[in-house]
């Protein structure tokens, strides 16, 4: 049946919040099980196992496709044009699938459990508004998991690391306002682009040396050659591993903004995203994991990935699947549906 869910879902790919292929398909398998399925956010799908334990444990699955198109060639691609499970969340579904149903032919368990099957990963994060709802406190929530599939990692094998795993972020925006004047007369011009590139510069020296990522990919400025430019757009990134470092390179981008505008006479505003906060894994509940598992220890990466906000609620681990081969977020992507039994005997072990 893991197979079939997840060229099932594959099929049916859809993106962000508008999912209702996807949820219809996940509710006509779990509203077949002896479980309670609900919404505690449209479209998210939810399945609650009660089996009258004091302990309760939550996974999660994403359950969003991206605005991809599609290239696999498979039998089973997706039928929406542009649209396809090109970061493995088919599979992840798929999983957490197969566990609820492995929980239906139990009469008992050691702990109830939660299925979340959250939308919009990929985009603003379903986790937050899911989070918002208060369903981990109402359902009594002690310990939550996830995982995610991973080309960087052999097929099968699965990767965590205890702390720190994936990065805080935001995205960073600066807006430099200043006046024209011809080139020839630039001293009678504040000049913005000389003001933002101060900016590139005082910023990527506060991150010297310090475990983030504090980079710009665009800057925008100015109309003609010989003008000087009267505003200037510049959008980056910033990530980090931990909240104190971020906050303090927040402070520090608005001093040295501030500084570059009394000196250049630009009008300087930063506008950062709330994001994500940092992927953090809970060490003790990882060191039981590794007691039935074989994990390996992985580095930190700067992607991001909104699980991080369940564990600002309740203690949580994150794992990696190994896939190998092509890698997320490509029109080729695919791998191994056996990799799927893998999964599910890792979510079975934590129980």
């Amino acid at each position: 049946m893991l197979n079939e869910h997840r060229r099932s879902l594959h099929r049916l790919a859809e993106v962000g919040w508008e999912l209702p292929e996807t949820a219809a398909y996940l509710r006509s398998v779990l509203e077949k099980l002896p479980c309670k399925v609900f919404s505690p956010v449209a479209p998210a799908v939810c399945a609650w196992f009660d089996f009258g334990k004091e302990r309760t444990v939550a996974f999660r699955a994403d359950m969003d496709a991206l605005p991809i198109a599609e290239a696999t060639g498979l039998p089973f691609a997706s039928v929406h044009p542009g649209k396809m499970h090109a970061c493995g969340h088919d599979g992840h579904m798929a999983i957490a699938l197969g566990l609820a149903e492995a929980l239906a032919e139990r009469r008992d368990c050691g702990c109830n459990v939660l299925l979340i099957f959250e939308p919009a990963e990929e985009t603003d994060g379903g986790a937050k508004p899911i989070c918002d709802t208060g369903l981990l406190e109402a359902y009594g929530v002690q310990e939550v998991y996830g995982l995610h599939l991973w080309p960087e990692l052999p097929a099968h094998r699965i990767g965590s690391r205890p702390g720190a795993m994936m990065a805080r972020s935001c995205e960073l925006t600066v807006s430099v306002s200043g006046s024209s004047a011809h080139i020839a007369r630039w001293q009678k011009a504040r000049d913005a682009l000389f003001a933002a590139n101060r900016v590139v510069t005082a910023f990527y020296d506060l991150a010297q040396g310090q475990p983030c990522l504090l980079r710009f990919g665009k800057l925008e400025a100015g109309q003609v050659r010989n003008a000087v430019a009267d505003s200037a757009l510049l959008q980056g990134t910033l990530r980090s591993f931990d909240d104190d470092l971020y906050h303090r390179l927040r402070r520090g981008m608005e001093e040295a903004a501030a500084q570059i505008s009394r000196e250049t006479g630009c009008k300087i505003q930063i506008h950062c995203t709330e994001g994500y906060p940092p992927l953090t894994n809970d060490s003790k509940l990882l060191a039981q994991a590794k007691k039935r598992l074989t994990i390996t220890e992985v580095l930190p990466t700067y992607i991001t990935e909104d699980f991080s906000q369940y564990q600002q609620r309740v203690p949580g681990v994150f794992f990696w699947l190994g896939t190998g081969g092509v890698g997320l977020h490509d029109p080729n992507f695919d791998f191994d549906e056996s990799i799927l039994e893998t999964g599910l005997s890792l979510f079975l072990s934590l129980l």
